[in-house]
C-alpha cells in the first residue's frame, strides 16, 4: 500500500534504512535527519511517498525538487523499485528525473534501464569511504583555538553562523538548526567545532549516530574561509571521531564528491584515514515537458 508521508514519518523511514543498513546501503540514518531539517519546510517541503506492508514501512521514494530522487527499498520487495520509480515519474510530469544509486545496487541498475533511464557518465559522483575506528590521531591545533563539542542553545547563534560561512550560504538559520538539534539521532557530543582565540567558531563537524549497526556518519563539515590551510577540518573532525568512538562507534563512513572537479574535501577524509570502497552513478530521464510559452 503506498501513502504520502507526513513530518512524523520521517522516523519510520530511518527505521528502514537502519534495518537494511550494510556498507552498500546508499542512506544513513543521520543523512536522512540532515536533509530534512537543514533548511526550513518552506525552503525543502519536498514530495515523499511510503510503502507498506502489514503495517511495516518497506519502501520510500524522496523527490527533492524539481528532479532528484532518493529511493530506500527493503530488499525483501524488489518489485517495489518499479513502483518508486514509476511514482518519481509521474510527479514530473513530463520533467527531467534524475536518481544517483551506487554501484553495487545492481537491482537499481536494472530497474532504472527499464524505466527509461540513461548513465551518464561524466557526471559528478560522490564516493563513499569508510574508516575503524581503531588507531584514530590525536588533533593538532593552533595555539589559541580549542576543539569541543556545542553546548546546545548557548552556542546555537555561532554555530549556525560558522556553517554560513563555510559554505557561503544562509539557507541553514538558527530556525532550521534548532530543529535538527532536536531530531533524532543527533548528539550533541558528536556535533564539534573548533573556536578561536577571540571566541569565534571557525570550523565544525556533525556526526549522525546509528546505534545498532555501531557506525557514525560525517555530515557535514565546514570551515570559515578566513580559517583554511590551518589543519582545522582535520582536527575537527578528529576531535568528533574520538567521540564517536567513546560512545560505541566502530566504524565511520563519509560520502565527499569524489569527480576530479571538487578533489579537497576527498583529500581531506583519506589523510586522516578513510578509505574509499563503492561510488555513485547518475542515471537521468530527459524531460518531454515543453517549455513555457
Amino acid at each position: 500500500m503506498r501513502r504520502y508521508a507526513g513530518a512524523a514519518d520521517l522516523r519510520a523511514m530511518q527505521e528502514l534504512t537502519q534495518r537494511v543498513w550494510s556498507p552498500a546501503s546508499p542512506h544513513h540514518i543521520g543523512d536522512l535527519a540532515w536533509g530534512r531539517f537543514m533548511f526550513t519546510p518552506d525552503q525543502a517541503d519536498w514530495p515523499i511517498a511510503l510503502w507498506e506492508e502489514e503495517g511495516r514501512l518497506v519502501a520510500w521514494g524522496w523527490c527533492q525538487l524539481p528532479d532528484d530522487l532518493r529511493l530506500q527499498v527493503d530488499p525483501a520487495y524488489p518489485h517495489l523499485l518499479d513502483e518508486v520509480l514509476s511514482w518519481f515519474d509521474k510527479l514530473a510530469d513530463g520533467g527531467r528525473c534524475e536518481t544517483n544509486p551506487l554501484d553495487a545496487q545492481d537491482d537499481v541498475h536494472s530497474a532504472l534501464l527499464r524505466a527509461g533511464y540513461e548513465r551518464q557518465e561524466d557526471a559528478p559522483h560522490f564516493a563513499y569511504h569508510s574508516r575503524s575506528l581503531s588507531d584514530l590521531p590525536a588533533p593538532v591545533l593552533p595555539d589559541g583555538f580549542t576543539a569541543r563539542p556545542v553546548r546546545g542553545e548557548e552556542d546555537l547563534d555561532r554555530r549556525v553562523l560558522v556553517h554560513q560561512h563555510a559554505w557561503n550560504s544562509t539557507r541553514v538559520t538558527p530556525e532550521s538548526y534548532r530543529a535538527v538539534m532536536s531530531a533524532w539521532p543527533y548528539r550533541p557530543e558528536l556535533d564539534w567545532v573548533v573556536e578561536s582565540p577571540d571566541g569565534q567558531f571557525v570550523a565544525n563537524c556533525l556526526i549522525w549516530y546509528d546505534e545498532a549497526n555501531r557506525v557514525g556518519l560525517i555530515e557535514p563539515v565546514g570551515t570559515h574561509p578566513d580559517f583554511r590551510r590551518l589543519g582545522l577540518s582535520r582536527a575537527v573532525c578528529l576531535g568528533a571521531l574520538h567521540a564517536l568512538q567513546r560512545v560505541g562507534a566502530t566504524t565511520a563512513v563519509v560520502y565527499p564528491r569524489g569527480d576530479a572537479g571538487y578533489p579537497i574535501p576527498q583529500r581531506l577524509y583519506q589523510s586522516i584515514g578513510f578509505s574509499s570502497y563503492d561510488r555513485t552513478h547518475t542515471y537521468a530521464k530527459p524531460g518531454t515537458a515543453l517549455p513555457a510559452a
